[in-house]
């Protein structure tokens, strides 16, 4: 990994390239492919926060992120958060620290936003990314959301 890393907006010119990203073929039931997440990006305005992680000149991840979303279901604001909500990592850029970098980003997004937790979700079992998510210090909330676990990060 190389120190160019950093996060880019998508546009016209790097759109087809992250459309074009693709995850381990094993691994694409368990995360929505980037055109998906372009398309919920663009009938949630505001809500969704998408990103290419690149490297120098490659195109290595995506990931989009949500802010200050009510998950309360009473309207009333009561369960306010903040985390990740898709991560793909190319297939062949895997385990070369990108999905860290990309969580971290978010994180910080966070922090520089006035949040105080990351809450992501991922789907249970073996091939899910659990362990990773683990790794990072997120922990199982014991909730559920539309079949995935819910974990949440405390935030420095």
């Amino acid at each position: 990994m190389t120190t160019a890393l950093r996060l880019e907006k998508i546009t016209a010119d790097n759109f087809d390239a992250a459309i074009g990203l693709r995850v381990r073929p094993h691994q694409e039931h368990l995360v929505a492919p980037v055109v998906k997440s372009l398309a919920e990006a663009y009938v949630n305005p505001g809500a969704a926060w998408p990103r290419i992680v690149v490297d120098g000149d490659r195109l290595v991840g995506f990931l989009m992120a949500f802010f200050d979303i009510d998950f309360s279901g009473d309207g009333k604001g009561t369960d306010i958060r903040s985390g990740l909500w898709r991560l793909n990592i190319a297939a062949g850029e895997q385990g070369r620290g990108y999905g860290r970098f990309a969580v971290e980003s978010v994180a910080a997004e966070i922090r520089r936003r006035g949040g105080t937790r990351l809450t992501t979700t991922w789907h249970p079992g073996e091939d899910g990314s659990e362990g990773f998510y683990l790794g990072l210090g997120i922990r199982p909330t014991g909730e559920m959301s539309g079949g995935q676990k819910v974990g949440e990060l405390e935030l420095d």
